[in-house]
């Protein structure tokens, strides 16, 4: 038995034979043809292009057709590169220059294309060369006549294991077969990682050696939740993973009978329970499992999802396809978060930054970009006709960041007025907690805001000085800081003084032992990750506000982390054990 680590990039736990993906990267010699034989060469390569781009229109329609628009558009990259002039021109000059084939010519352009965005200092450029393989080899394949690799007609459930997956094999993967995916290389926001989220597959990537240490028919666990492999289990790894999947599924079936029970507190208290969302295509099974709404749309997964910035009237489809599918419900609007971890091309991220969480990022890139921006503001303000909206700037530190931002959105209302197009006329603006300044700030924010949103991924990240992305110091990553607590408990009871709403959005909200605890804090209202939502609102429906603020106020007597993660998961264990023992391992 043996235990690799990777990068999680989408949860859920598999257990299956591997099937062992050949990298298919075998090299094309370099032959020459006769001279009355280049411009056959031409043409070999103009049908080749031609019928790569007739599949990748193909693949692109099946994939908007199941996994929607904005997912759909990674496939016009791929099309955008084969139609590219300077490209075809490269093709086309080392073909006459050394009159070599034509699948020469594509293996040796290509390769050196790729070999300028492996030596790009953005994760997103290095991330994109799985794409510069994928079209490499469908143009080769149709030259040379070689069949791609499709992982379909399977017989019987596996795990993939590759050094990478192209975008083009993971959208084509058969979801009834492929239970996990595993790969060496990719990052958390490659084609392949936003496609296996979507699909629904635990994966994990970046490990680095997998795909040489396992062999076709090896028995894999992938734990996409812990980011862990684990080859050829022994027998008591077998039946714990086992039994683990088996609580899982039996727990998950009993919340599911729940899901549309009010969120209601024994003491009769409401809580609104909202979905965090990407994709207009998570609405439906988001109400599926009991949310009132949206409360958090990261918006700027459209961006990422495609090479192109999306058009203001591409906004606008996405974004009343969202709230068509809300029927009423509010929809919270976060404005673009990017930069950092998200990075886009088009000269509209910067990718060299030597610390890009403290760099050009969230908000600041907006108000340095303000057409993009502005762009965004009138696409949503244009949608807002097709339900409740509400607008949220992310990552405010300054009163003056807010009142630009607040400028702006006024610019778009006014030119959208002398342009008469018609827009909700009361929509509740708001910002996002996510720094200590504005926490600490926070009764002066009340004062220009109508809510709060407190996102606690950042809120954590920023206030202990640790990466949350960062493996090597994780263990410091923890939002039960309890200055972390303090400042979630300050932004409340000023929001409470100025008469605003609050919620909290981060991923502590989903988290079980987190729930008495911010309940307590006097948070109303949570928008979480839907698969959590019916864990979440069956404690809520287990216990009272007095019990949860009697937790919170000696949780804030506590002086280390570990010291408040014991004592509210010691609390929830005594009211709720089979949760507990539920959704973890033994």
């Amino acid at each position: 038995m043996q235990i690799k680590k990777g990068i999680p990039v989408s949860p859920g736990v598999a257990i299956a034979a591997a099937i062992v993906l050949d990298a298919e990267d075998a090299p094309i010699p370099w032959r020459q043809v006769a001279p009355a034989l280049v411009e056959q060469e031409h043409q070999r390569l103009e049908q080749a292009i031609r019928e790569s781009c007739d599949d990748l229109h193909n693949l692109r329609d099946q994939a908007e057709t199941s996994l929607g628009l904005e997912l759909a558009r990674i496939f016009d990259f791929h099309i955008g590169l084969l139609n590219d002039k300077s490209l075809k021109q490269q093709f086309d000059k080392l073909i006459d220059d050394e009159r070599v084939t034509a699948q020469y010519a594509v293996y040796a352009v290509m390769h050196d294309v790729a070999r300028t965005y492996q030596q790009q200092s953005s994760h997103y450029f290095r991330e994109r060369v799985s794409d510069i393989w994928d079209i490499e080899r469908r143009v080769i394949g149709h030259l040379v006549g070689r069949t791609r690799a499709e992982l379909t007609g399977l017989k019987q459930d596996a795990v993939v294991v590759a050094h990478d997956l192209t975008p083009s094999q993971t959208a084509s993967l058969d979801r009834g077969k492929i239970k996990g995916i595993a790969t060496d290389a990719g990052g958390q926001t490659s084609h392949t990682a936003i496609l296996a989220h979507a699909l629904g597959i635990p994966a994990i990537v970046g490990l680095e050696t997998l795909a040489g240490e396992v062999n076709t028919g090896d028995t894999l666990i992938i734990d996409g939740n812990r980011g862990q492999v684990i080859i050829n289990p022994d027998a008591a790894q077998l039946l714990e993973y086992r039994q683990f999947i088996e609580r899982i599924n039996a727990f998950e079936r009993g919340l599911a009978d729940q899901a549309q029970l009010p969120a209601e507190t024994t003491d009769g208290t409401p809580i609104a329970l909202h979905a965090n969302i990407e994709f207009p295509e998570e609405v439906e099974g988001a109400l599926g499992r009991g949310a009132e709404g949206v409360g958090l749309y990261r918006t700027e997964f459209l961006f990422l999802a495609s090479e192109n910035q999306p058009t203001e009237d591409e906004q606008v489809a996405t974004y009343t396809q969202a709230l068509e599918a809300l029927g009423g419900r509010p929809l919270t609007f976060r404005t673009l978060d990017l930069g950092a971890d998200k990075l886009v091309q088009g000269g509209l991220t910067e990718s060299k930054e030597r610390n890009p969480f403290l760099g050009l990022r969230s908000i600041r890139l907006c108000l340095q970009k303000p057409f993009v921006f502005k762009t965004q503001l009138r696409a949503i303000l244009r949608a807002s006709i097709k339900g409740e909206v509400r607008i949220m700037f992310p990552l405010i530190c300054s009163v003056n960041e807010l009142k630009q931002a607040r400028m702006l959105l006024m610019d778009a209302m006014e030119e959208l007025t002398e342009e008469g197009i018609p827009f909700a006329e009361h929509i509740p603006i708001g910002m996002m907690i996510e720094v200590p300044s504005a926490a600490l700030q926070a009764s002066v924010f009340a004062k220009h805001v109508d809510f709060f949103s407190i996102g606690t991924n950042d809120l954590v990240q920023y206030t202990v000085a640790v990466d949350r992305s960062n493996e090597r110091i994780a263990n410091l990553y923890s939002p039960a800081h309890p200055a972390v607590i303090q400042l979630i408990k300050d932004v409340v009871r000023a929001a409470n003084r100025g008469k605003i709403s609050v919620s909290l959005c981060g991923e502590m909200a989903g988290e079980t032992e987190f729930v008495m605890l911010l309940l307590g804090l006097g948070l109303r209202s949570l928008s979480i990750t839907p698969p959590a939502i019916p864990a979440v609102k069956n404690i809520i429906r287990m216990v009272s506000i007095n019990q949860c603020q009697r937790l919170a106020r000696r949780a804030l007597s506590f002086e280390t982390d570990r010291e408040v993660l014991k004592f509210i998961r010691d609390e929830l264990h005594r009211i709720a054990p089979e949760l507990i023992e539920g959704r973890r391992l033994s």
